[in-house]
Formats: C-alpha cells, sequence, structure tokens
C-alpha cells in the first residue's frame, strides 16, 4: 500500500512539473517583451521613422517670427560753457516676421529619396534583429534541455558505477578480486563524480545564458517529443534555395538598400555644385517714443519679398574632394552587397545540407534508441531468470538515457537547420517557431 502511494504521489509530481513547463513558444514571447537587443532594435527602427519628415522639412516653408523691447536712458553731459546736460528716458520695440521657401534646393531633394531609402532599410535591420532573436532562443532553448540531459545522463553513469564499485569491494572481501580492481572502480567512480559536476555547472550557464534573454530564470522546459518523421525542404532543391536567398535574403536587401544610399549620397555631393533658388518675405514693424535727442517718437512698417539665388563658384575643392569619397563609399557598398550574397548563398546551401543531414541524423538515433530499449527490457528479463546481473542492467540503462540524449541533440540539430534554411532566405518568422513548439511534449 505505501509502494502504491508513493507511485501515486511521485505520479502527481510529475503531473504538476509538466504542467508548470514552459515550451519553446513561451519562451520565445518572454524574450520578445525582455530582451534588450530587440528592444535596442525596436527603438532604432522607431527613431528611422523621423527620418523622412525631417528631410522633408528641407523642401517646405520655414516661418520665424522675432520680437524686441527695450527700455533706454541716456544720460550725457558736455563741456559748453556753460555745461549743459541731456537726459532722456525713451523706449523702443520692433516685430519681424520672415518666411524662405525653397524653389530649386536639389541636396534637399537627395536627402529625402535617402530618408525614404533609410526607412526601408530600417525595417530589413528590425528583421534581422527579429530573426536573430528567434535562433538565439531557440539555441538557449535547446541548450539547456541537452545540458539537463548530460545531468541525468551522469547520474546514471553514477548509479552504475556506484553499484560495480560496490561490488569490486565485495569480491575483493571474499577473496575473488583484488586491490587494483577495487582501485580502478573507485578511480572510475571519482571521475564520475567529476563529471556530474560539471554536467551540474554546466546546466547552471546555460539556464544562466537563457535568463540573460528572458529576464528570469527559466522554470521546467518542456522536452523534444519522439516519433515524428522529419520533413525534408519543400522543394528539396538546392537551386531554388539559393535563388530566393539571392533575392530575399534580409542582409542582402540590407545591403542593396545601402548601395542605393550611398548612390544617392554621390548626388547629393555632385549637387554642391548646383546653385539654390529661394523665396524670401518679411515684414517688420518698429516703433519708438523717442531718441537721445529728443521726445520725438514714431511707427513704421516695412515688408519685403523676392527670390535669392546662390551660385557656388569656388569652395577651395570642397565639393570636389566630396564627391571623390562618395564614389569611394558606393564602392565599398558595392563590394558589402556582393559579399552578403556571397553569404546568403553559403547559408542556403549549409541550411538545405543542415536539415537534410539532420532528418537523416533523426531517424537513425530514433532507431538506436528503440535498439537501446529493446536491449534494456531483454537484460531486464535476464536479470529475473538469473542470467543478467543488476549491474549489466545498469550499463545498459546508460546507453538507453546516451542514446536519448543523441536522440535529442539529432532533433535540436534538425530543427535549428530548418530555422537557419527559413533565416537564408529572410522567411523565418514566429509561425515557425509554432510549428516546432508542436514537437515538445512535457
Amino acid at each position: 500500500m505505501k509502494k502504491w502511494l508513493r507511485t501515486c504521489a511521485l505520479a502527481l509530481a510529475f503531473v504538476a512539473s509538466v504542467a508548470q513547463a514552459e515550451d519553446l513558444l513561451q519562451i520565445y514571447r518572454e524574450a520578445q517583451k525582455q530582451d534588450p537587443a530587440i528592444a535596442a532594435a525596436r527603438s532604432q527602427w522607431e527613431a528611422t521613422q523621423e527620418r523622412v519628415p525631417q528631410a522633408r522639412a528641407g523642401l517646405l516653408p520655414q516661418v520665424s517670427a522675432q520680437g524686441q523691447a527695450n527700455a533706454n536712458y541716456y544720460d550725457a553731459q558736455f563741456n559748453t560753457n556753460p555745461k549743459s546736460t541731456v537726459s532722456q528716458n525713451y523706449g523702443f520695440g520692433s516685430l519681424v516676421f520672415s518666411a524662405s521657401q525653397p524653389l530649386y534646393r536639389p541636396q534637399n531633394v537627395v536627402v529625402l529619396e535617402q530618408a525614404r531609402e533609410q526607412v526601408t532599410q530600417s525595417d530589413f535591420t528590425l528583421g534581422i534583429a527579429q530573426q536573430d532573436l528567434i535562433i538565439r532562443t531557440t539555441v538557449a532553448y535547446f541548450d539547456v534541455l541537452l545540458a539537463e540531459f548530460n545531468v541525468e545522463l551522469a547520474e546514471q553513469q553514477k548509479i552504475a558505477v556506484s553499484e560495480q564499485l560496490a561490488q569490486a569491494k565485495r569480491n575483493f572481501e571474499v577473496g575473488t578480486a583484488t586491490i587494483t580492481d577495487t582501485n580502478e572502480a573507485q578511480a572510475k567512480y571519482d571521475q564520475i563524480i567529476a563529471t556530474e559536476i560539471q554536467a551540474r555547472n554546466d546546466l547552471d550557464r546555460r539556464r544562466s545564458a537563457l535568463a540573460a534573454i528572458i529576464g528570469k530564470a527559466p522554470r521546467n522546459l518542456k522536452r523534444i517529443g519522439r516519433g515524428f518523421d522529419p520533413p525534408l525542404p519543400d522543394p528539396n532543391n538546392l537551386d531554388y534555395w539559393v535563388a530566393r536567398a539571392l533575392r530575399e535574403n534580409l542582409n542582402v536587401l540590407f545591403a542593396q538598400s545601402n548601395y542605393e544610399i550611398a548612390s544617392l549620397e554621390v548626388d547629393r555631393a555632385r549637387a554642391g555644385h548646383l546653385p539654390t533658388l529661394d523665396l524670401v518675405a518679411s515684414a517688420s514693424a518698429l516703433t519708438n517714443s523717442g531718441t537721445t535727442v529728443g521726445d520725438i517718437g514714431g511707427n513704421s512698417r516695412s515688408g519685403l519679398l523676392g527670390i535669392v539665388v546662390n551660385v557656388p563658384i569656388y569652395t577651395g575643392g570642397f565639393v570636389n574632394s566630396r564627391v571623390r569619397e562618395t564614389i569611394s563609399l558606393q564602392d565599398r557598398a558595392r563590394a558589402d552587397l556582393e559579399t552578403a550574397k556571397r553569404t546568403a548563398v553559403t547559408n542556403a546551401q549549409d541550411g538545405f545540407s543542415g536539415v537534410n543531414s539532420a532528418a537523416a541524423g533523426v531517424k537513425a538515433f530514433e532507431q538506436a534508441v528503440a535498439s537501446a530499449e529493446v536491449a534494456l527490457q531483454s537484460n531486464i528479463l535476464g536479470q529475473e531468470v538469473g542470467i543478467r546481473t543488476n549491474l549489466d542492467v545498469l550499463n545498459v540503462q546508460q546507453n538507453v538515457y546516451s542514446t536519448r540524449r543523441d536522440l535529442a541533440n539529432a532533433y535540436f540539430q534538425y530543427m535549428l537547420a530548418v530555422l537557419r534554411l527559413k533565416s537564408a532566405i529572410g522567411n523565418l518568422t514566429e509561425q515557425d517557431l509554432e510549428d516546432l513548439n508542436r514537437r515538445l511534449n512535457g
């Protein structure tokens, strides 16, 4: 009865642990809210949206007003015969309105085009940060799971080695083994203890790495479900994925946009040779209650409407130097674009081959786990009929844990390859995480 109650308690504890476990999608949504890198990317995106209204302001009217009011005191003595003194208090006020409207400013037009391109580029930058968050979160999540498997494997090895050490001691006591056997078993046990400590430290580091992304210590994580058939890329054709990467990879689109901005900067620099034309207007009103020599005051009003032309004749060579500089920067942007394209092709190739090889690895390790579990059942039956020892069973159990860990790693490699292939074509979204999340169970 007590054994039955203990089993029920363990089962209830397991169910409670599963109910509290967090899955991959929950962890990712926490990362969306708490990760400082994605928060910085969003803030940068919001800031970049202001580039267009700032640039457009250079093509719109500029209006200003200036007012002035002064109280003046004047006191003077003159060395005349007799001496004379002049003291005068008077006021002065003015109000001036001025306005200008650019009629022809080619540099400002280019700046507006650049701003629009920068806003488009900011979408690519934010998309890259979002894809990076998905991959970083997934890697950190599965790193924790694999570290947990390593701890469990070390614990299982410790149990087996403990049994080996106890058996060696018993054999030495009855004279069927030497002290060397006992010492070797002790050394192996000590080594396993060190391995377990290392595995637990690694688990702590992995959990800390995940906590740095989600802003808190993660609870129990749901593990990878078994028994699914990992689909291959659709279509399973490398040329298709490479072509899409060249067209849709976000880093390629960012580099293309950067090249367009650099080309516009060349146009902007060359526009430094061109004249500018502005429409200007002003209106002013002046009033005073006197002057330094009398109490005669007055009011006046004036207005102005005209055109201002500015023709650059010689700027000390600045404009020509600026043009040469921007052309060199344009060449660099072109080279960066080519680098981005080559990197995208490499990533697409790696992702494509990674999905195919990882899918084969999953199937192989699933078969290995099935074989290890059959071997374990056979050894358990052999122990019951007396042809296998408890140590034999423990050793086979180690192999089961080891192959399960390898299967979990194969799952991880497959899922990560899928994400990286999607990232290579700029198509990695939260929906892909939802699809992976269905592979998890408690």
